[in-house]
């Protein structure tokens, strides 16, 4: 029960950082968006890079962080929209966590602006 409220609480206090490293960067939003799109699903990079319309480097820089480039405190991954796997074949794939489908979905619902 105690977990249950420290996960809320914690989802509450990420939602601005969240949202504040969406409205920073196109890619990022772009991104997300297109993993909610084919949520459940998961993707590797380059098949997301083609759907966003970037460079593979770019979605690598948005979704793990990139030293020049993308923070990683404000990366997909540090801020619990988007998880990694790993195939089989060491193919890294990508996709929304229930904590990024919750927060686009309130996006999508309340139709504000990132």
């Amino acid at each position: 029960m105690q977990e249950s409220r420290d996960l809320l609480r914690s989802s509450d206090e990420k939602r601005p950082l969240v949202m504040r490293a969406l409205r920073r960067s196109s890619i990022r939003k772009k991104i997300a968006e297109y993993l909610f799109e084919i949520s459940p699903s998961s993707s590797y990079t380059s098949e997301i890079a083609y759907h966003v319309k970037t460079t593979p480097t770019n979605v690598i820089g948005a979704i793990r962080g990139m030293e020049s480039r993308y923070r990683k405190d404000e990366s997909l991954i540090s801020l619990e929209l988007v998880e990694k796997t790993n195939t089989d074949n060491n193919i890294k794939l990508y996709r929304l966590t229930d904590f990024g489908k919750e927060i686009l979905e309130s996006y999508k619902n309340n139709r504000n602006r990132f």
